[in-house]
């Protein structure tokens, strides 16, 4: 592991935001409104991470290509009906304060679209910390290692020096194409076993923990 991490790059939903069920919610009330059987849970948890077309693809495979524009506007419908309830995980806006003025770049690297990511930074007044931030509509989805490659050539961090911490499969995998160490966060979308499995530095159960994890090594 590297002595100091110069930039931690954060996703977004099920790690800084307690938003995942509130993700699945709104692919299931998407699927009744079109008529589709309703994915699973862990089915429609599995997918949160990545672009949305993508997300739809796996999490509604009878979803008609025709129908994508449909599916993404009841999408959007329902989950920003609840935008307005979601809070940020216990602890992130002092950790994210606190790293920044130990002289870490701080970025985001998410599955939601530019527009998606606006608002919620704008919302929750937590844009003022992140040095640059990357989304699904303007990179490829992960678990390609374009956002974080982007991110590191902007900020001109070497893989060496860049963690990534997600509470996803994708997150991790992402990590591991871009050749840098990852932080899993188990409180989010994915099971423990599963992001135990892509072999992060380590895999935390609370957003306690996290913290604790990232101060103790910034």
């Amino acid at each position: 592991m590297a002595e100091r991490f110069d930039l931690i790059v954060f996703d977004w939903d099920g790690t800084l935001m307690d938003s995942a069920t509130a993700i699945v919610h709104a692919i299931q009330a998407s699927c009744r409104d079109l008529g589709l059987p309703e994915p699973s849970d862990e089915r429609a948890r599995y997918v949160i991470g990545l672009g949305l077309g993508d997300a739809l693809r796996h999490a509604v495979p009878e979803l008609r290509e025709s129908d994508y524009p449909r599916m993404i506007e009841r999408y959007r419908h329902h989950y920003l009906s609840r935008d307005h309830e979601l809070t940020l995980f216990d602890g992130v806006e002092a950790l994210l304060a606190e790293l920044a003025a130990r002289g870490r770049m701080l970025g985001v690297a998410t599955g939601k679209s530019r527009a998606g990511l606006d608002r919620v930074l704008g919302n929750t007044g937590l844009g003022v910390h992140f040095h640059a931030t990357r989304c699904a509509d303007e990179c490829f989805s992960k678990p390609h290692p374009a956002m974080l490659d982007e991110l590191m050539d902007e900020l001109g961090v070497m893989p060496e020096h860049t963690l990534m911490v997600g509470d996803t499969t994708h997150d991790l995998q992402m990590a591991k194409n871009a050749g840098v160490a990852a932080l899993g966060v188990s409180f989010g979308a994915h099971p423990r076993a599963a992001l135990e499995a892509e072999s992060p530095l380590a895999c935390v159960p609370t957003p306690g923990d996290m913290v604790r994890w990232l101060l103790g090594r910034a």
